[in-house]
């Protein structure tokens, strides 16, 4: 009787503990996801910091080859980074003012087709329905896009004050990289240390490699991409040709994103054996670097 009594208050206090868990592993599922709702920027940043960081690792141990302190390595590396986002940025800016130019004339070609496919699908729905339904008239709500943007992304101060954390950041992952690793192994058993300390580097430097392939990939993409855009006298071909190279890589749909942009800029300049060539380009280099060159 007396073992029966120990064994039933042992399975209760099991199931009490069990309940337990089960609430704080909801409490922390729950914090976990506030936190990244309401902290949706700093994550943000944080995340794209330690992506830079991660990019910019191999530069800075190469200046460190040369005798560098870790300081001024990174002080170099983070500043060649300011150098060439403000390049793009004002090549983008630069081509897109032009392609802005001529919006209106694709945009007034894809609105003649659209209009083209609508009417005969109007005719269709005409020929197969009563008289009565023809007098219906459908009215849309149109979307406000303004304040679908301004709800995402906020104001340009606040997207400003944002990105002008980025830097510093950086700066602040690549010249604490080894104290946050010792730190990090100090929190394990002392016999543990060591395989804790040879883990982390293990999967600090797969996340490099993965990192920089991926930047090498859409590199290679983009310049095929730009060089067949080039033979095929698609306007913006140096611009488009890029962009398309780094949407292939985007899993899942990379295929399709990679498609957009040639063919947007295209529609009013080239015919359908074009379109078709396009879309094979894209698709094979999509699986050349999907099939051979991640591999």
């Amino acid at each position: 009787m007396a073992n029966e009594a120990l064994e039933r208050a042992r399975e209760g206090i099991q199931s009490e503990i069990s309940h337990r868990h089960w609430a704080l592993n909801a409490v922390g599922i729950g914090t976990t996801l506030a936190i990244c709702y309401f902290a949706e920027k700093a994550l943000a940043v944080i995340l794209i910091s330690v992506l830079l960081a991660f990019i910019l690792a191999p530069l800075v141990d190469l200046l460190m080859h040369f005798h560098l302190p870790r300081g001024v390595a990174a002080f170099i590396a983070v500043l060649l980074l300011l150098v060439v986002v403000c390049g793009i940025a004002v090549y983008s800016y630069n081509q897109a003012s032009y392609f802005l130019q001529d919006l209106p004339k694709y945009t007034g070609k894809i609105h003649e087709e659209f209009q083209r496919f609508r009417n005969r699908a109007e005719s269709l729905d005409l020929l197969g329905s009563s008289p009565q339904d023809k007098s219906v008239l459908n009215v849309r709500a149109t979307t406000d896009w303004n304040d679908v943007l301004t709800r995402r992304f906020g104001s340009l101060t606040d997207l400003f004050l944002a990105v002008s954390f980025i830097p510093f950041l950086v700066y602040f992952m690549l010249t604490w990289q080894h104290h946050v690793r010792s730190a990090t192994v100090m929190l394990f058993p002392l016999e543990n240390r060591h395989n804790a300390y040879t883990t982390l580097g293990l999967i600090s430097k797969m996340i490099r490699s993965f990192m920089v392939g991926n930047l090498l990939i859409g590199l290679f993409v983009g310049v095929a991409s730009t060089l067949i855009f080039w033979i095929l006298h698609l306007p913006f071909f140096y611009f488009i040709g890029f962009i398309s190279g780094y949407l292939s890589l985007v899993p899942y749909m990379g295929v399709l994103l990679a498609m957009l942009p040639p063919l947007f800029v295209g529609i009013a300049n080239i015919n359908s054996a074009d379109v078709f060539t396009i879309m094979g380009t894209v698709l094979i280099l999509h699986l050349l670097a999907m099939y051979v060159l991640y591999p």
